[in-house]
């Protein structure tokens, strides 16, 4: 069986995988050669990234039963749809029909027009939205950094994300998604290194009697008594503690209700992946059982992470929790609240585990690319294929950079891509996909789970998509084109 499944699933000189012809795209980005370690890492990329720094917010907008609730149902609920993900997709390769792509599964599961019409323009959309969140959170990085040592300078977030931009031109020239193994080993370490300092300053802050009580920029900074609240200047007596934080939802029923959707919509995109197919493509057959040892690794990591950040930012600022915790360090105008080479260490390994996010999230887009633009019967590295590969990746990579440059606003982007993209993608499509491959009797409790799974999950994505349109517009006041935030 083994043998039928190497057979099967093998890349061949040709360009051939089992007698299946591959185009480009799947020949040149999707190489079928790591490991189940090398998947692990891949995984752990792609899940825990900077957005879940965003968690404490979250929970702002829930309050800690339910915010606990979703995001230990979240796991979960990934955890076995990536799983039933990747028995489809084992299935398959075992009869000789190995889908590298997420789009493949969707034509042959539910038909072509499923494929080209829904399931791939909703990938494209989640990892190109993903890509253009994640260059403005490495440029907001990138600004924290450059105040944190010159609160006068004149430089604009825009100027940031546009640095950022010519590396991502850059890097986006790795030719695939197996050649990135390196880099995303040293982005776990690199975001278990940011979450730790998240939640260690989120406990020193909520211990500290310096505590940035943020509430529209209240912060205690005066140990003598001197108390700034804003910009008018009080005279109060502090008694060595933190003022008391505010676990209570802001604002009445309605904006209450659709907060908590896009709440949920913030922690969806915190577990989102939408590429489960194309890291399993990086595998070498036989890949039975090995996506299931990288699910481990990655949600070892999920765990540690996610909980330690989410419960201690939530703990320590309450609902005064921004968009990013790291905002809740730095006020503009006031002193940091931890020590400027803690701040600068965290930002830097938030800043360098973006531009690995960004170059796992632009593959699906390198992949189209080389498909449309790539002769697979000329070598990689010929330069029929280079030119056009480094010109079509570099233009796709500026384009992300001017989307964020002009609208920096990754919290409202951040809700969108969850609710639009990543909910239909991780909790309802495994499901369907499961089901229609397998056919378990509808009097099973899996059929009945996967079911309820999926239609719960759909009615939220619909709501968590309302709520963070409504967001929008309500905030589109605010909008400026290169807004400096």
């Amino acid at each position: 069986m083994e043998d039928k499944q190497k057979r099967a699933g093998e890349i061949g000189e040709e360009g051939a995988i089992g007698g299946q012809k591959l185009d480009a795209g799947a020949l040149f980005v999707l190489k079928s050669r790591g490991s189940w370690v090398h998947c692990g890492y891949h995984l752990t990329t792609s899940i825990v990234a900077p957005p879940l720094l965003s968690l404490p917010f979250a929970f702002a907008t829930l309050g800690w039963a339910a915010a606990i609730a979703c995001l230990t149902l979240g796991g979960l609920v990934t955890f076995y749809s990536y799983n039933l993900l990747s028995l489809v997709l084992e299935h398959h390769a075992a009869l000789g029909n190995r889908h590298l792509r997420f789009r493949d599964m969707a034509n042959d599961i539910l038909g072509p027009r499923w494929g080209r019409f829904f399931v791939g323009p909703l990938q494209f959309a989640a990892c190109f939205g993903a890509v253009v969140g994640n260059i403005l959170l490495g440029g907001q990085s990138m600004k924290f950094i450059y105040v944190l040592y010159n609160p006068n300078g004149t430089m604009k977030l825009y100027e940031f994300v546009a640095i950022l931009g010519m590396v991502m031109v850059v890097l986006t020239q790795i030719p695939s998604f197996h050649s990135l193994r390196h880099i995303n080993l040293v982005s776990l370490f690199l975001c278990l290194a940011y979450s730790a300092c998240a939640a260690s300053g989120s406990i020193y802050s909520g211990k500290s009697f310096r505590l940035f009580v943020s509430l529209l920029g209240m912060t205690c900074c005066d140990v003598t008594g001197l108390v700034y609240v804003g910009y008018l200047k009080l005279s109060t007596g502090l008694s060595g503690k933190a003022g008391a934080r505010d676990y209570s939802r802001t604002g009445n029923s309605v904006s209450q209700l659709f907060g908590a959707f896009n709440g949920v919509a913030v922690i969806a995109t915190s577990y989102g992946n939408g590429i489960i197919p194309e890291i399993q493509a990086t595998l070498a057959p036989p890949v039975k059982g090995k996506m299931l040892k990288g699910l481990c690794i990655c949600y070892s990591v999920v765990v540690t992470t996610f909980f330690s950040v989410a419960v201690s930012g939530y703990w320590a600022f309450g609902n005064k929790s921004q968009g990013s915790i790291l905002s809740n360090f730095m006020v503009e105008g006031q002193p940091p609240l931890l020590p400027r080479s803690f701040l600068f260490f965290t930002y830097l390994c938030t800043l360098l585990q973006v531009v690995a996010v960004v170059v796992v999230y632009l593959q699906p887009t390198n992949e189209i690319l080389e498909r449309k633009l790539a002769d697979p019967n000329s070598g990689q590295f010929s330069m029929r294929n280079v030119i056009p590969r480094v010109i079509a990746r570099s233009l796709a990579a500026m384009f992300a950079t001017l989307i964020a440059a002009m609208l920096p606003f990754f919290g409202d982007i951040n809700a969108l891509i969850g609710a639009f993209g990543f909910i239909p993608l991780d909790f309802v499509l495994p499901m369907i996909f499961y089901n229609v491959t397998f056919m378990p009797s509808k009097k099973s409790t899996l059929f009945w789970l996967n079911t309820i799974i999926a239609s719960v999950f759909s009615a939220i994505g619909v709501m968590a998509l309302v709520s963070a349109v409504r967001q929008i517009i309500l905030d589109a006041h605010t909008y400026r084109l290169f807004a400096n935030l």
